[in-house]
Parts: C-alpha cells; sequence; structure tokens
C-alpha cells in the first residue's frame, strides 16, 4: 500500500500536470476580436417579430437591424405580406434599421370585419403611419411594391420632411402603369360597384391567379420562386371573410389615380432620392408605369429587370446589392 508520503507527492504530480495541460496543451478557448464583432453583426441582422396594437387592431412586423441606424420601411403588395421581404431584410440590416409590417387584413396582422374597420387605402395608410411613430420612426426610407406605392405615396405626400428615399419595385403612380388589359375589369368596378362586375373579379383571388403572379413573366419561376409564396398568400386569402375583403380594395385602389398628380408634385417639388427595379415582364405593372418617373425625377436611378410582379423572388440579391449601393449614396447617416 502506497504511504502518505508518496501519496502527497502523487496528488502534487497530478495537479502540477493538470496545470500544464490546461495553459500549454489546451488553453482556455476566448473568441477573436473579429468572432466577437461577426457574432454582434448576426445579433443585429437577426428578423424579430412583434404585434403592437393600433387603434384597436393587432399589427404584425418584421424588424432587423441596429435601432440607431437609418430606417427603412418595406412595404408589402398584394396579395402578399412582410414574408415578401424574408430575403431581402437580413441584405438591409447590417446597416440599417429595416421595419416590415403587414397591413390589417393580410399576413398575421388582425383581420377585424368589415363592419368594424373601413377597408380602403387611406385607412391602411393611416395604420402604417401611426405604426411610425408608435415605434420611432421619425425619418426612413420606403420601399413601395404595389399596394406599397399607394401607401407610401400618401405617407410621403403627408409628411415630406420624414422621407429620406425611395425605393420603387413594381408600384405606380401614373396612369400609364395602369393602361392594360389586367384593369379592365377594375376600373369597370370602379365605375359600377355591382355584385356582377365584382364577381368578374374574384377569380384574381383564386390559387391560380396567386400563383400567376409569382409565374407570369420570370426567367425561370421553376428554379427561381419557391412554391411557398404563392401556397402561404392562398391561404391567408382563404380565411373566411378575406375575399370579401380584397375585392372591397380593388374598389378602393379607384381613390389612387386621381392623387397621381398631386404625388407627382411631391416628386418635382421635394425630390426625393429614387431608385427604380422593376420587373419589366410584369403584366400587372409593366415597365410602362416605371419610367414616367423619370418625367418627375431626373436624377432617379431606373433598373428595368428581366423578371416578372414579384421581381424579389428572382432578382432578390441584385435588388439587395442595389438598394444598398444606393441607401448608402443616398441616406445621410
Amino acid at each position: 500500500m502506497m504511504n502518505y508520503t508518496k501519496f502527497k507527492v502523487a496528488v502534487k504530480m497530478s495537479v502540477l500536470l493538470a496545470s500544464l495541460v490546461t495553459s500549454s496543451v489546451l488553453p482556455v478557448y476566448q473568441a477573436t476580436a473579429a468572432e466577437t464583432s461577426t457574432q454582434a453583426i448576426k445579433n443585429e441582422t437577426a428578423v424579430s417579430y412583434h404585434t403592437v396594437v393600433i387603434d384597436g387592431v393587432k399589427v404584425f412586423y418584421r424588424e432587423a437591424g441596429p435601432r440607431n441606424a437609418p430606417a427603412v420601411l418595406l412595404l408589402h403588395g398584394f396579395p402578399t405580406s412582410s414574408h415578401m421581404f424574408r430575403n431581402l431584410i437580413p441584405q438591409l440590416a447590417d446597416r440599417y434599421h429595416v421595419i416590415a409590417p403587414d397591413y390589417p387584413g393580410y399576413g398575421q396582422s388582425d383581420q377585424p370585419a368589415m363592419d368594424k374597420f373601413g377597408y380602403s387605402f387611406d385607412n391602411l395608410a393611416a395604420v402604417v403611419d401611426k405604426l411610425t411613430t408608435k415605434i420611432g420612426l421619425s425619418k426612413y426610407a420606403l420601399y413601395v411594391q404595389d399596394y406599397g406605392a399607394p401607401i407610401g405615396y400618401r405617407l410621403a405626400a403627408a409628411h415630406p420632411e420624414k422621407i429620406t428615399a425611395i425605393v420603387v419595385q413594381n408600384g405606380n403612380a401614373y396612369n400609364e402603369g395602369i393602361d392594360n388589359p389586367f384593369w379592365e375589369p377594375i376600373k369597370a368596378y370602379w365605375k359600377d360597384k355591382t355584385e356582377a362586375n365584382a364577381a368578374k373579379l374574384r377569380p384574381v383571388l383564386e390559387i391560380d391567379a396567386t400563383k400567376w403572379q409569382y409565374t407570369e413573366g420570370f426567367r425561370d419561376a421553376a428554379k427561381h420562386v419557391s412554391p411557398d409564396t404563392w401556397v402561404i398568400d392562398q391561404a391567408y386569402l382563404d380565411r373566411p371573410g378575406n375575399k370579401d375583403i380584397q375585392v372591397e380594395m380593388f374598389y378602393s385602389y379607384g381613390t389612387n389615380p386621381p392623387l397621381y398628380p398631386a404625388w407627382q408634385a411631391y416628386f418635382r417639388k421635394h425630390q426625393p432620392p429614387m431608385l427604380i427595379v422593376w420587373g419589366k415582364n410584369d403584366k400587372i405593372f409593366p415597365a410602362a408605369g416605371a419610367t414616367p418617373y423619370l418625367r418627375d425625377l431626373p436624377n432617379a436611378e431606373l433598373h428595368l429587370l428581366d423578371s416578372g410582379h414579384f421581381a424579389l423572388e428572382e432578382d432578390g440579391e441584385e435588388i439587395g446589392r442595389l438598394m444598398h449601393n444606393f441607401l448608402d449614396r443616398k441616406v445621410i447617416r
């Protein structure tokens, strides 16, 4: 049996060896400055999800990026939601505070009954305006697409001092942009709001039409566009009562063309920096609606992309790169 003296020596040797191994062979891991910085960037660019109550309506929004960075407000189109920006948000969030809400009746926001909430572009714009105030966006750049354009331009015309820049992706402000066959039955509904005319619009709310918006005019929709896009949008459209809401929004779209002259006057007077990234093969808002912006904003930057209505699905990386370059030059930090 080992005597007590030898036991103490053995213990001391074990402790010494353990210390040597820990300090030299297996040093305690410490993150480098570069790794710490990378982790901090990942934390800031991670998307978080929020809900706030505006006039009794729960409004959902996605958020990412440093809160002290310049803000970018992303406004979605029909029939989608802030989900359309799921890939763009992380591209911008390294340098910008990005906010992407869902309007009432869209995405994860509340869908109040039509007798409780007036579904119109005026009201949706008012909700978004109150949201920006509630979360402290005193200045912001706008990204507008489809329905996002008439909502965003209402905000810009009412609060020109808040707008630092505008990015337009297939969002209309000129009569040339709605002078095509897609709009003929909708214009008929503006003139005569009957159920017979509404019935002609309801096929636009079914899966074939929703899928068409994500496939028509794309270079290779099967390769570049996730089927989740139209499946998710259709699931929202198929909620009880939602299709009636969308028909009402088709009617409300008729309030937008009379505002075009005021929006164009805003462009001419305030000359907001503008980047136009437009899917030129769009059958809803064709390229004929993109070029008129240059009449009022001769310094606007125009890029016609070989894609369709939801060009972010096919050219998201290019749009993100163009936006970064544009915002880095035009938005004062």
